[in-house]
């Protein structure tokens, strides 16, 4: 009996292991799971990623920090689109709904688009993204941590607040106050065409206001370029 007795015993050991490594198997994918590829590193100079030096082929992941330092600058390639940061920028990689996206909380970025659904990028509470399907080129910049200043170099922008979305056409830049009731920021207004200069546009239920300062004279080299590339290798 006391034979029977310790080979149940041993049994019930080994059915328990079992068990045990068969949920472990089952748990670990769901908790290892990489986050999922966003890109690749196609330029880089004094940039990070997270904490790590940024190099030219690196692939980088939805969740990820970019940043630059002064006289710094990276760039992405996600697609469709690409992503630069210039000096003293950064920006975490996200999923925005089925496109790739970016949330930038100092600096600039300048993105490309070889379509609509390529890239969205966000600033505090407004996503700016192309207005239409057409080759698209955006250049953002944080003022502060309720203002910005949004320009379309190529293409019409969108960018909405919650249900307030309005279109920035090709050639303007506007400065966007993201709080409807704060006081008019201070600044250089007046420089260029297009009525710069005017009263803020502020539209009845506005979620932000917005004010004319500049008019495009032109696409630089790098834009022109990558847009390019963007509609030939998609």
């Amino acid at each position: 009996m006391a034979r029977l007795y310790l080979f149940d015993c041993s049994l019930i050991a080994r059915d328990f292991v079992a068990t045990l490594l068969s949920l472990t198997l089952l748990i670990t994918p769901l908790w290892g799971a990489p986050s999922a590829s966003f890109g690749t590193v196609v330029f880089a100079d004094r940039a990070h990623v997270g904490s790590t030096l940024a190099s030219v082929g690196a692939t980088v992941f939805s969740g990820d920090r970019l940043s630059t330092e002064q006289m710094g600058s990276v760039q992405v390639r996600a697609g469709a689109a690409r992503l630069l940061l210039s000096g003293g920028s950064c920006a975490t990689l996200i999923q925005d709904e089925a496109s790739n996206a970016a949330t930038l909380t100092l600096g600039s970025a300048t993105f490309s688009t070889a379509n609509s659904k390529a890239f969205a990028l966000h600033v505090a509470s407004a996503v700016i993204r192309p207005y239409t399907d057409g080759p698209t080129i955006g250049k953002v910049t944080v003022l502060g941590p309720k203002e910005l200043v949004v320009q379309s170099t190529r293409g019409s922008l969108s960018i909405a607040v919650e249900d307030d979305v309005r279109e920035i056409p090709e050639g303007v830049a506007y400065r966007i106050v993201l709080d409807p009731n704060a006081p008019n920021p201070q600044g250089p207004r007046g420089a260029g065409t297009k009525g710069i200069g005017g009263p803020p546009i502020k539209a009845a239920k506005s979620k932000f206001i917005w004010y004319v300062i500049a008019a495009s004279v032109g696409v630089t080299i790098w834009v022109a370029h990558e847009i390019h590339e963007s509609e030939d290798r998609p």
